[in-house]
């Protein structure tokens, strides 16, 4: 069984979705602390041809919160969002259909931030059609006092998986003989450098998967999640690859 296992994030890149279409069940962590300075309750959009932030406001809260323990916070404003939305791709090709989906994401109006991610990331995968189950990593019985790959390696252990699959940004964080000793294969995924028309301007890459879905066909999207990537078996990092199915 395959598994990968990463933090929640705000409608993140489109590897982050070829990632979930390439294992067998895929983990997010809740019961992790909250980094502000990374991509949890924050994205970028195009916005009259640049990269531009969008953000998911927080309640003020300790530093030392987990994110399940985090809030929207109460005047985050989710429709002034959704027009900024409307303003940047209202005439981009599958504006109607991915700002349809964008009402079902933004429009959640839990103030749990996890939950509010969680559902984000679950209605993407319903409107591409990824069919991998999304579990919390606070429902899988291990021991989560543990940190960095031994807690990986009780996650997938927990779940009886045989092959553990990280973003290529992971391999110094990970090592393949402490995964063998479990029975575990270690993989790694790279995605492929993408580019696609964004109103007829100099293409803006690693923007959220929302820009992806604006100017491109579900159809074509679901083959870039399936074969767009180079899946790396370790320890042979760089020499031995699998192309994407």
């Amino acid at each position: 069984m395959k598994l990968a296992i990463m933090q929640p994030y705000l409608l993140p890149y489109i590897g982050y979705f070829q990632l979930i279409g390439a294992v067998d069940r895929f983990v997010v962590y809740d019961n992790i602390k909250y980094t502000k300075k990374g991509w949890i309750n924050r994205n970028r959009m195009l916005v009259n041809g640049e990269a531009s932030a969008f953000t998911v406001s927080l309640r003020h809260d300790s530093d030392s919160l987990d994110i399940c323990d985090r809030r929207v916070a109460a005047d985050f404003d989710r429709v002034r969002l959704l027009n900024q939305v409307r303003g940047a791709y209202r005439k981009a090709p599958h504006f109607d259909k991915t700002y349809a989906l964008l009402e079902l994401v933004f429009g959640f109006e839990s103030d749990n931030l996890f939950d509010f991610l969680h559902h984000g990331l679950t209605w993407t995968c319903r409107h591409l059609s990824i069919a991998t189950p999304i579990v919390a990593s606070s429902q899988v019985p291990v021991d989560h006092r543990q940190r960095g790959e031994r807690r990986v390696i009780a996650i997938c252990l927990g779940l009886g998986a045989t092959n553990y699959i990280n973003p290529n940004g992971g391999i110094e964080l990970y090592s393949a003989p402490a995964f063998a000793e479990h029975g575990i294969s270690l993989s790694f995924l790279r995605s492929r450098p993408l580019q696609y028309a964004q109103f007829g301007r100099p293409f803006v890459p690693s923007l959220s998967i929302l820009d992806v879905m604006m100017f491109n066909p579900v159809a074509t999207i679901r083959q870039w999640l399936a074969t767009h990537f180079d899946l790396v078996t370790a320890p042979s990092v760089g020499v031995r690859q699998e192309a994407g199915a």
